[in-house]
């Protein structure tokens, strides 16, 4: 049981408890920012959109199979691609629109600025376990193709919608590595398994 109690493992689940929050609160805001983006777009909230290339997908295969280390890397990964994504759709808002949608760019821009945020969190997280962190050029997607404005529109809404599907996947991340191990009460080594 001493081992629950070392500092790192209550600074570990600290920075899970308020990344977990920041998902939360990150999750909601993308739900608000994918709303008025649809009705601003004028698209059709429930439009499929295909995979977008650059866009990392939440979903995973054998999930829980994952090491505590996966999950951060993945994470981290994701977020920073979306960081690039969110980032060059905000310059498009700005190349595109008026005055009038002068709220749909603030949103945005405070969406990635949490983004931003959580990536820098999930880098704490890896420092913690004494893990490397990925250097940026390894994780962002390649530049685009030039899209048409209606392309573009889709693409917004699939980079938003993916970005939702993350918080989800970030939130239950984290509270699988905030939990205690069975076997000595401790929380689970991010160590990655032989």
């Amino acid at each position: 049981m001493a081992a629950a109690d070392s500092p790192s493992a209550a600074l570990r689940r600290d920075l899970c408890s308020r990344g977990i929050r920041l998902a939360g609160k990150m999750r909601a805001d993308v739900v608000d920012l994918l709303d008025a983006y649809v009705e601003q777009q004028g698209l059709d909230a429930s439009a499929s959109v295909a995979a977008v290339e650059g866009v990392p997908l939440a979903a995973v295969e054998r999930w829980d199979e994952q090491t505590g280390t996966q999950r951060l890397l993945e994470n981290l990964a994701a977020y920073r691609a979306f960081r690039a994504l969110l980032a060059q759709m905000l310059e498009e808002q700005r190349e595109q629109m008026g005055e009038a949608d002068a709220g749909l760019g603030r949103a945005l821009a405070a969406v990635l600025l949490q983004v931003s945020a959580f990536a820098y969190h999930l880098e704490e997280l890896l420092r913690l376990e004494s893990r490397g962190i990925p250097g940026e050029e390894e994780d962002g997607p390649p530049p685009p193709p030039r899209l048409s404005l209606f392309e573009q529109k889709l693409r917004g809404l699939g980079v938003l919608r993916e970005l939702a599907q993350w918080a989800v996947r970030s939130v239950r991340d984290l509270r699988q590595l905030a939990k205690p191990s069975p076997a000595t009460g401790a929380a689970p080594d991010l160590a990655e398994s032989p």
